[in-house]
């Protein structure tokens, strides 16, 4: 694995922050050992907070979105009035951790699984950086998000008047990324991250006795023809050139000891993965007309819950094409990747780009000795890109908010 520390990195905010490089590690590897899931983030928001004061930030601003805190930095100067911000996510997955190191999660059942706290620590580093220089003419928000893992996080601090408070003209976060070298950063103009809608098919039909299943009407039969038949969809009628993903996760029917009893009613889930609203309506409308048409060929009856979760991370293109203007002066034309194949995971940044103009980039990190990617048990945040993403954050502040010239 290339090290940072073996690149070749400009700009005086890496050199600045890479200074107190171990300082940002201990509190990276804190944070991973007292995971917390969204919403529940009091331990992890106390050390936020309390890192925030001794790095010097103007505001401490607490409670937005439940256990979410703003810090707010003013640079030498105001007189620009802009306002910019940054965005950090908080909490930790429900995986159980496999790692050994003397960090590892000391909660059974949770684990920082998606490095969300290096992205904490990283926007620490940049505040600390920020507050000291002060090489900016404007405002900085620096938004330690709680709750992005399914919760809905960055909506839930909006409700609660994120932007109305902070009125930012634009706003940027970043993702570490294990399939990028460490040193490597990406991002697009355009789709980042796919919209995350969960899908619940409640079935209903007639149970009995397997001997007698002629007596029945049969929704193991059903939920097998609507799995088969769903992965059509995407086939079948969405075109080519877009993309779409139906996932069809679980199945829950009967009881595996009864091994002769037809139940009455099953339930599948899944996911859909789009970038597209088009397509999104698209397989929504064609997977409840399959569902209800299939059920009813055979006596049944099919109801689809479709719920959209997370709508699609979508940078603006004016600030993508400037965060990797500002990721070029850093490490380089040739290790900046200007057009990153999108995901089709979900990333809940997306609430606040839709109102607000900004760009979501990743940071690459690598795989580490484990060789694991994000959301598995041996995952760890790899502790010598800190200083590149806090430059990261701390530069795209100053280059979009410059001090007047002399």
């Amino acid at each position: 694995m290339q090290a940072v520390s073996r690149m070749k990195i400009g700009g005086r905010a890496f050199a600045h922050i890479a200074q107190f490089h171990p300082e940002l590690t201990v509190l990276r590897r804190d944070l991973h050992a007292h995971p917390e899931l969204g919403f529940e983030e009091r331990y992890t928001s106390a050390r936020v907070k309390e890192a925030l004061h001794l790095c010097g930030v103007d505001e401490i601003h607490e409670g937005l979105g439940r256990t979410g805190v703003v810090g707010v930095i003013h640079g030498q100067t105001r007189a620009s009035g802009s306002m910019v911000g940054l965005r950090a996510d908080m909490d930790a997955l429900p995986i159980t951790e496999d790692n050994e190191f003397s960090w590892k999660s000391c909660k059974s059942g949770l684990m920082h699984g998606c490095g969300h706290d290096g992205h904490t620590a990283m926007l620490v580093g940049a505040a600390r950086y920020l507050a000291e220089t002060r090489r900016f003419d404007g405002t900085a928000v620096l938004v330690f998000q709680p709750g992005e893992e399914g919760f809905g996080g960055a909506r839930v601090m909006m409700e609660d008047g994120l932007f109305e408070r902070f009125p930012v003209q634009s706003i940027y976060a970043m993702h570490n990324w294990p399939q990028l070298r460490p040193g490597m950063v990406g991002i697009n103009s355009g789709p980042m991250m796919a919209a995350a809608d969960r899908i619940t098919i409640e079935i209903t039909g007639r149970g009995g006795h397997g001997a007698h299943a002629y007596q029945t009407v049969d929704v193991v039969l059903v939920a097998a023809h609507i799995i088969t038949a769903a992965q059509s969809i995407v086939s079948r009628n969405v075109r080519p050139i877009e993309s779409a993903v139906l996932s069809l996760c679980a199945v829950q029917a009967g009881d595996m000891g009864a091994f002769s009893v037809l139940p009455g009613t099953a339930r599948i889930v899944g996911t859909v993965r789009t970038f597209d609203p088009q397509v999104q309506e698209l397989v929504e409308k064609r997977l409840k007309e399959m569902c209800n048409a299939i059920a009813l060929g055979f006596g049944a009856t099919a109801t689809v819950h479709y719920e959209r979760i997370y709508p699609a991370t979508i940078n603006s293109e004016a600030e993508a094409q400037f965060a990797g203007d500002v990721a070029e002066m850093l490490v380089g034309a040739d290790h900046v990747v200007r057009d990153l194949e999108p995901s089709m995971g979900a990333e809940d940044f997306s609430f606040m780009l839709q109102t607000k103009p900004g760009a979501y980039l990743r940071i690459g990190q690598g795989t580490g000795a484990s060789g694991s990617a994000l959301h598995n048990s041996r995952y760890d945040f790899n502790d010598d890109i800190l200083p590149l993403g806090s430059a990261l954050h701390a530069s795209l502040i100053e280059q979009s908010m410059p001090l007047p010239a002399p």
